[in-house]
C-alpha cells in the first residue's frame, strides 16, 4: 500500500489535486464553524449552485471558470444578505429560489449552446479538471482567505453568537459579514473543481458537526475541524485513488464516517 500510495504523487494531477484540496479543506472548515453556529449552513450550497451556473457560462463562452464565476457567486452572497436583511423573503427560501434556478438556467444554457462538455465534472468534481492555473489561484486565494479570516477572527466570534451585541460595541457588521460572505463565496467556488456543486457544501458542515459532538469551545471546535477535514481530505482522496471510487463521494462518506464515529464517542462519554 505505501507503494501505491507514493505512486499516487508521481501522478501530477493527483499532486494539483492533493495541494488543491488540502487548502479549500482548511478553508471550508475554517467557515464552517461560523456557518453551522449562526444556522446559516445552506448558504454555502445555495452558493455552491450558482457556482455551477457561473461555470456552465464560463464553458459556454470560452472564460477561465474560477475567475468568472468567482466575482458571480460573491454578488450572489451580497444579495442574499441584503434580502435578509429586508426580511421580504425568508433566506431558506431565497437560498432555495436560487439554488434551484441557477441549476436549472446552467443545465439549460450548456444544452442550448451544445457545448462538449461532461456536466457530470461541474456537479461532482473531478481531479482531472484542476490543470496549473487553478492551482496557482486556489494557493494565493486560500492564503487569503486564511490571511482574512485570522485577523478578523474575534470579528467573526462576535457576529457568529451575537450579532446585535458586536454591533452595540462598534463592530461594523455590515462590513464583516460582506467580509464573510466574500470569503465563504470563494471558498465554495475554489472547491467545486475537486467535489463539484453537489458535494462541496459537505466540507463545510460535516468537519464542523464532527467536532461540536466532542467539544463547546469555539476556538476548540475551529481547530478541531480543521484537523478533521484535512485528515478527512487525505483518507478520502488515497482510499479513491487505490479502489478507483469517485473523489468527491469518498471523501465525503469519510466525512460521514468520522462523524458517525464521533456521535459514538458522545454517547458513550455521556452515558458513562
Amino acid at each position: 500500500m505505501i507503494n501505491e500510495i507514493i505512486e499516487m504523487f508521481s501522478y501530477s494531477f493527483m499532486v494539483r489535486a492533493f495541494v488543491v484540496g488540502l487548502l479549500i479543506s482548511l478553508c471550508a472548515s475554517l467557515i464552517g464553524v461560523s456557518l453551522v453556529l449562526r444556522r446559516d449552513s445552506m448558504i454555502g450550497d445555495g452558493l455552491s449552485h450558482v457556482g455551477f451556473g457561473a461555470f456552465a457560462f464560463a464553458s459556454i463562452f470560452g472564460f477561465a471558470p474560477l475567475e468568472f464565476s468567482i466575482p458571480i457567486v460573491i454578488i450572489v452572497s451580497f444579495l442574499i444578505l441584503r434580502l435578509n436583511d429586508n426580511n421580504k423573503i425568508h433566506g431558506d427560501s431565497m437560498i432555495a429560489l436560487i439554488s434551484a434556478a441557477s441549476l436549472a438556467i446552467g443545465t439549460f444554457a450548456i444544452s442550448v449552446a451544445g457545448v462538449n462538455t461532461d456536466i457530470n465534472n461541474f456537479l461532482f468534481g473531478s481531479v482531472l479538471a484542476i490543470n496549473q492555473t487553478d492551482v496557482i489561484v486556489s494557493v494565493i486565494l486560500s492564503i487569503i482567505v486564511i490571511v482574512l479570516y485570522v485577523f478578523s477572527y474575534n470579528k467573526i466570534f462576535a457576529l457568529t453568537f451575537d450579532e446585535k451585541f458586536a454591533k452595540s460595541i462598534g463592530i461594523n457588521t455590515n462590513l464583516y459579514n460582506m467580509i464573510f460572505a466574500s470569503l465563504c463565496s470563494i471558498v465554495v467556488v475554489l472547491g467545486m473543481r475537486l467535489m463539484g456543486a453537489l458535494l462541496i457544501s459537505s466540507l463545510i458542515i460535516f468537519p464542523t458537526l464532527s467536532s461540536m459532538q466532542i467539544l463547546k469551545k469555539f476556538k476548540s471546535v475551529v481547530i478541531s475541524s480543521t484537523i478533521i477535514s484535512m485528515l478527512s481530505f487525505v483518507v478520502g482522496l488515497v482510499i479513491s485513488y487505490l479502489q478507483a471510487t469517485p473523489t468527491g463521494a469518498t471523501i465525503v462518506i469519510v466525512n460521514l464516517a468520522v462523524f458517525i464515529l464521533l456521535k459514538f464517542v458522545s454517547y458513550f462519554i455521556k452515558n458513562k
